[in-house]
């Protein structure tokens, strides 16, 4: 009897989890939904690269952290996305630099776009992060001999990070982060609707459908 109490309270409480969550997690898509109309800019600044075209009507907000494993992972996935939608989705870079030294990889991102070169370096340093991380923590001495691979000029890169533009790009995404709660990368939102749950699969079909909603045919 004692046996079926207590089975019956694991039920209850492992119910009454699942349950909190799914709560939160539709309060959450709401909350973020009002702000995605009435405050569209948390989400997309004038300053936040955009790789797509300019009239597409999905936005894929990405917050991610140069050295994080699960961004340089979903890197080849979330490019997938934009192929499978070509004109219909754009990727907008939003900079959540939580890993110790990841703020000096931003600097050299935001320099190398000052060339044009932002995506081809995001893509080398998504390729070659085991080469210039360790134990979780940015070792920036690694990244200067690799940034050629990518066609930056990197004595000119080395001065442009100190722009201070690039500080407030930093302090702009930071601020941001915390209005939105974002507390790991990556965060995606597609049209202010978070990826919740969290997936490769989730992420597809949350594309797809905004992709059905704002195409209908």
């Amino acid at each position: 009897m004692k046996r079926l109490i207590f089975v019956a309270a694991a039920l209850v409480l492992v119910l009454g989890f699942w349950y909190a969550a799914t709560e939160f997690r539709e309060r959450r898509a709401q909350q973020l939904g009002f702000l995605a109309r009435e405050q569209a800019e948390l989400f997309v600044r004038p300053h936040s690269p955009v790789l797509g075209a300019e009239d597409a009507r999905v936005y894929l907000v990405e917050f991610t952290d140069p050295a994080c494993e699960t961004c340089a992972v979903f890197a080849p996935f979330v490019d997938q996305v934009l192929e499978a939608y070509p004109g219909r989705v754009k990727l907008v870079l939003r900079y959540a630099p939580f890993h110790q030294g990841s703020a000096d990889v931003v600097r050299i991102l935001e320099a190398a776009r000052m060339q044009d070169k932002l995506w081809e370096t995001l893509h080398l340093l998504y390729r070659t992060q085991r080469e210039w991380t360790q134990h979780h923590q940015v070792v920036v001495d690694r990244i200067w001999p690799l940034l050629p691979q990518a066609g930056v000029d990197v004595e000119r890169l080395r001065r442009d990070m100190a722009d201070p533009r690039i500080t407030a790009v930093i302090e702009q995404d930071l601020a941001d982060i915390r209005t939105l709660g974002v507390t790991k990368t990556p965060s995606f939102f597609v049209n202010g609707r978070p990826l919740e749950p969290f997936g490769l699969q989730p992420l597809v079909d949350l594309v797809a459908s905004e992709v059905a909603a704002e195409y209908r045919e």
